[in-house]
Parts: structure tokens; sequence; C-alpha cells
């Protein structure tokens, strides 16, 4: 029998897919556009056992967590940009103390207050090592729905292989569409967790989990070792989408999240008129597909970066293209949406320009 589809706003789409990952602890505060799932959450985790608490900030949320975490069990927060920002402290914390927990960001415009528009305009503060110190998490950025259902479910089980946060991004319209979604079975073969702070047994030593090294030589130790298991993750996690270029069309476009979606239309259109283009969309934002870009800029003649903000993620193209392509950008900001058409009118004006 297969599983039923049912119609869901996608905070609540988010909220059930943690939920059936096992996630049975949730802490936040509430922030436009992401308050259907604190909400959500507020109704279901009792009814089967779990904990909401609705923190007095997101400061308290974030350290929250790191308590929860720290004693095995799946639990996550979620916020929105300025909101998120509050939370830098204690996730730094979170990776250097090596605590699995899933944070999710539903962007909205900035900067300051902004606006509640949708925006891709975290992409530096979620992938430039939210948090001080030398530290990386990955962070996840669905398209649709149903991507954003599979990839809560990844992003706890990625948190937890890695002992490491998981962030999952996206802007204000996944948070506020509404899109028939799949669930999964929930998971009941949760990972065992022996460094988990669970009281100490006469079997074992004392568990400690912390992120405090006071001497210089024990700090740049504890460093290496992330850096170590950062390699691995940019070795073995990053994830991408390509659409439409298995005949290696010269123009390339890249983009993420719904703004990927625009550009999938746009890239139709353009097809139907005889432009030979296609799209390469991140689904990690890290680690970034940096090959996916090198390789494709084997036969690509150019690359446009189409983004909701003015130009971050293409800076990372730019990188992994390593200046053999041209690496052009257009985008909105303050939460200004494009349409199919704007984007049509400026791929057509850079190849004609270029």
């Amino acid at each position: 029998m297969s599983a039923q589809r049912m119609l869901m706003k996608g905070s609540e789409a988010i909220a059930e897919a943690a939920i059936r990952a096992g996630c049975r602890c949730f802490f936040g505060y509430p922030i436009t556009p992401q308050n259907e799932i604190p909400e959500y959450m507020s109704k279901r985790l009792p009814k089967i056992g779990g904990v909401f608490v609705q923190a007095e900030s997101e400061v308290s949320a974030v350290n929250m967590i790191y308590g929860a975490g720290g004693a095995g069990v799946r639990v996550m927060t979620s916020s929105s940009s300025p909101g998120v920002s509050l939370m830098a402290e204690g996730f730094s914390y979170l990776v250097g103390a090596e605590v699995p927990v899933v944070i999710v960001n539903i962007v909205r415009g900035g900067p300051g207050l902004g606006g509640i528009g949708p925006s891709q305009g975290d992409y530096f503060m979620m992938t430039r090592g939210f948090g001080h110190g030398d530290q990386r998490a990955v962070v996840l950025a669905p398209s649709t729905l149903q991507e954003a259902v599979d990839l809560m479910g990844l992003a706890f089980d990625l948190a937890d292989k890695y002992r490491s946060p998981t962030l999952l991004v996206g802007d204000g319209l996944i948070g506020q569409m509404m899109e028939p979604v799949t669930f999964p079975e929930a998971r009941l073969d949760l990972p065992e967790k022996p460094w988990a702070t669970t009281g100490k047994p006469k079997t074992r030593e004392r568990n400690v989990i912390n992120s405090l090294d006071l001497a210089p030589e024990d700090l740049e130790a504890r460093v290496e070792r992330l850096f170590a298991k950062y390699a691995r993750i940019e070795a073995d996690e990053p994830r991408c989408e390509r659409f439409m270029l298995d005949d290696n069309p010269p123009l390339c476009l890249c983009a993420y999240g719904t703004m990927a979606r625009i550009a999938k239309s746009a890239v139709q259109r353009l097809r139907a008129e005889g432009v030979s283009v296609g799209l390469l969309r991140p689904i990690t934002l890290w680690p970034f597909p940096a090959s996916a870009i090198a390789q494709q800029a084997e036969s690509a003649r150019q690359f446009i970066c189409v983004e909701l903000s003015r130009g971050q993620m293409v800076e990372d193209a730019r990188r992994a293209v390593e200046g053999r392509r041209p690496v052009d950008f257009w985008g909105r900001a303050g939460g200004v949406v494009p349409s199919v058409e704007e984007i049509v009118a400026e791929v057509r004006r850079l190849i004609r320009d270029r």
C-alpha cells in the first residue's frame, strides 16, 4: 500500500518530518515566517511523549537544545534570520562540543529587522562557519516541500553520523507555501549514543561534553580533529541536482532553493526559444558541490548565478570555476521574488552583452 499524500504548509511539513525522524524535543521562540513550526510542535510533541518549550529567547533555545542533544535526544529548534543570529554563540558551543542537533532557518529579508518576505540573504551566515571560531556545519537547502521533508530526515542522520549540528535553510516561501507531501514511516532504529551524558553506570567512565580547552595545544588538537571530520564531509556529502545538462549546454544557470524552481521554468522557456541552457542546483550549500560545477565548466562557456539576494552563492561558484569561465550574477533582494520573464530577459541580456 502506497503512502498517503497530504497537502500541508511548508513549516508544518518540516515539523512533522522532524517528528517522523525521531525528534522528541523542540525548544524555540516565535518569529515570522516560521511560526507554524513551533506551533505545530507544541500540539504534536506532548501527544507522543515529547517535550515542547517556548523559550524566553533564541539565546535560551539554542542552549536548551545543547542540553537535550548532549543527553542523546534528537532535538531541534527553528527561527528566522534575526532570531538565528542570536543563536550564533550557542551554535559554536555545539560545534566545539560535537553535539548533534538540527536548526531550521526560514530566511526573511534583511539586514536588520528588514521584512518578512522571502530571501536568501543568510547564505554567508549559514555557510561561512555560523558562529565564532574555526568551524563548519552541513547546510541543506530544499527547493520543494517534499524535498524539505526528505532532507529533515537526512539532517538528523547527518547530525548523528558526524556528531555535529546540521542546518536546514529555506526562504520564506518554503515556510509558507502549500504542496502535497508524502512522509516516511516513523523512525524506530535510532543510533546508539554511548558518548551521551545519560548518567554514569559502573561499566564505563564518566562522559564529559564541553568545548573548553585552556591549553593552546589542546584546543589546536580539538580543531584539527574537527577539520579532519570536515574533510570527510566535503568528500562524501556534497549534493546537487543537474537539470537539462546532459547535452552539455554552453550556458549554465546556478540557483538553489525556491529560486531554483523559478530558474527551472526559465530554462524550459529558453530551451523552447532555442537557447541551449541548463541548471545546476546545489542541495548542500556546505559542503558546496564545487567539483560538480568545476566539471560543468569543462563544457559550459558561461555561468549565471540567480539568487534572492545581492549575490552571495556566486562567490562559491566563482571559486569552483577558478577563473576558467565567466560567472555572472543576477538577483533581487528585500523579499522581491523575480518572475520567470525577468530571468529570461536577464539571460538574454547577458548573452548579448557577453
